[in-house]
């Protein structure tokens, strides 16, 4: 139901204070049938125009059945070194939590703005539960049309206290049922790079920490103008995103500067990402790839990701396994949380936040 309430869309103090301050969010000012999309929320042009999208390109789509099939191990690794992202089916994560995890999703986003408003930046009784919108709205020159909530994960303890219970034991239950997945994932990616065994201190460096948002992406009326998410990489070891069936997720491909890539929904699968860390890991055999998300004019759409990341406190660099055989490191140690804040303190900018790490001549 629209909020009964009326701003001054040109008003830039009145439409924060709606958005952000009061919990509206975007999905907020959907509700409300606005005809033109707010000044804020305008693109430059270049941030809004893919000039070049590949109809004829899509990411691999990997069926996991055969977990121990080498054939589907080789699939992986190509995958993270051509495209940086691919969707697995049959991955073992059961239908019913990834249907489950998308109606809490909508649950969450159906409550009312005071509600969704305790979990704000201001009023959240932890950083670890954080509700939004946009991207960081205080740096960005134009603001990106998407609400969420961000969850990082301390223990279960911690998420019976503070995360919301309309969608709390859903979004567990997800994280949980992917976990098979993702160290099978990782250990196939890890041998390409020579790492035979992931022991405790590699598998804390790969998923020593773990947050999950869930995003919203509600209707907009110009959505010619603005954008989803803005183009960026992940800082993540992994992403697993479970996206509805709406679509509007592109991905940058290898035909040049504009070229992009749909990917399209498919129901049941998961879509995997490389992140900066991975990529960063592997001295830059696996490839963290741009990506971005669309607006839309007719469907709100809802997505799941899990981000894997290493720790705060871990520093990230090329592997020594990847360096073995004479192979010059590309990428300088960095401390995985100064990486994370460089990330975090700027808008979107595509891949510009790797070259944080990058060991300059």
């Amino acid at each position: 139901m629209a909020p009964a309430i009326s701003i001054s869309l040109n008003d830039s103090t009145d439409l924060t204070d709606f958005v952000i301050n009061q919990g509206h969010g975007v999905k907020g000012l959907s509700e409300m049938g606005i005809k033109a999309l707010p000044e804020q929320y305008i693109q430059p042009l270049q941030e809004r125009v893919m000039t070049k999208i590949e109809p004829r390109e899509s990411i691999p789509v990997i069926d996991m059945s055969k977990w121990d099939d080498p054939q589907v191990a080789n699939s992986i690794c190509d995958a993270a070194e051509k495209w940086g992202f691919f969707q697995v089916v049959n991955h073992g994560v059961p239908q019913e939590v990834l249907d489950s995890v998308k109606k809490a999703t909508y649950g969450f986003f159906g409550l009312p703005a005071e509600e969704k408003r305790k979990y704000s930046k201001e009023n959240s009784p932890s950083n670890n539960v954080r509700f939004g919108t946009s991207f960081t709205p205080q740096v960005e020159k134009a603001l990106e049309w998407k609400d969420y909530l961000s969850l990082f994960y301390v223990s279960e303890e911690e998420a019976a206290a503070l995360w919301p219970s309309v969608c709390r034991d859903e979004i567990l239950a997800y994280m949980k049922s992917s976990k098979v997945l993702i160290n099978h994932l990782l250990q196939v990616l890890m041998k390409r790079l020579n790492v035979n065994e992931i022991d405790e201190t590699k598998q804390s460096l790969l998923t020593g920490s773990v947050r999950t948002n869930i995003n919203y992406y509600p209707i907009c009326p110009n959505p010619e103008l603005t954008v989803g998410v803005g183009r960026h990489s992940d800082v993540s070891t992994l992403t697993v995103l479970l996206q509805d069936s709406v679509g509007g997720l592109y991905v940058r491909g290898n035909e040049g500067e504009d070229s992009w890539i749909h990917v399209p929904p498919i129901d049941g699968a998961i879509v995997i990402n490389i992140g900066d860390a991975l990529q960063i890991m592997s001295n830059g055999r696996y490839r963290s790839v741009e990506h971005r998300v669309t607006a839309n004019g007719s469907s709100n759409r809802i997505s799941v990701p899990i981000f894997v990341n290493p720790r705060p406190q871990d520093m990230i660099g090329p592997l020594p396994e990847t360096l073995a055989n004479g192979e010059k490191p590309i990428y300088k140690q960095v401390l995985y949380s100064d990486y994370v804040k460089h990330f975090f303190r700027k808008a979107h900018d595509g891949k510009d936040t790797v070259d944080f790490a990058k060991i300059t001549n």
